[in-house]
């Protein structure tokens, strides 16, 4: 039975993701760099990564370039967008009402950096329906590894194995799957390939449809 839940952020709860994907090209320009040759794939690999694994991950593509300037680049021109507001993914404010209704403690499990999940959830009102937040800079191993998932079931008081992890990156399903947690996948550029759906438990169009399952008893 569901006692606790566990959102991920970007692609999930705010429609973000696609605006990630775009503060690369003006990095690589202020950087003088060239975009990887396979764009594609350097984005979607990178998402959910944060820490170590999301510097190695851009080394691979970017070897000559000073990982740390070009972290800085992309938070700053994240930080300048998010700023204007964040738009929510269909279905979030009512699924955090039902929640609300059933006294299920929310937090938000998240690689992105503390104060940018922080300004999302109060530009978007949605920061009064968490208790906290769980960071990628809180935990030594980011996803795929289940740390910040482990950490945020810690922080609820819900054992893992009680807890929804709402996910929507291939990584993020990984670490969902990894910590043992009821991983629901809602899908937002990347469709779950035959790897990812051995891993969900179930998946899902949009928050509506987690919502109408979580109150017909089916989560």
């Amino acid at each position: 039975m569901i006692q606790g839940v566990i959102f991920d952020m970007d692609g999930l709860m705010f429609d973000t993701e696609r605006l990630w994907d775009t503060f690369w090209q003006p990095a690589c320009a202020e950087l003088g760099v060239p975009m990887p040759a396979d764009t594609d794939t350097f984005l979607a690999g990178g998402r959910g990564l944060a820490g170590e694994k999301l510097k190695a991950h851009v080394r691979r593509y970017f070897p000559g370039v000073d990982v740390e300037v070009m972290l800085q680049v992309i938070w700053r021109l994240a930080g300048e967008r998010f700023a204007q507001g964040v738009p929510c993914k269909p279905g979030l404010k009512e699924l955090l009402e039902t929640l609300r209704e059933k006294g299920l403690p929310c937090i938000v499990a998240s690689s992105s950096p503390r104060s940018m999940i922080e300004g999302n959830l109060r530009t978007t009102g949605t920061a009064p329906y968490f208790l906290g937040v769980v960071c990628g800079a809180d935990v030594q191993h980011s996803k795929p590894a289940p740390d910040i998932f482990l950490k945020a079931a810690d922080q609820i008081g819900v054992d893992i194995r009680h807890c929804l992890v709402l996910e929507d990156s291939f990584n993020g399903v990984r670490a969902g799957h990894a910590a043992g947690a009821v991983t629901v996948m809602v899908p937002d550029l990347a469709q779950p390939d035959e790897e990812i759906r051995a891993l969900y438990t179930r998946c899902c169009h949009d928050l509506y449809e987690v919502r109408d399952l979580l109150l017909a008893g089916q989560l």
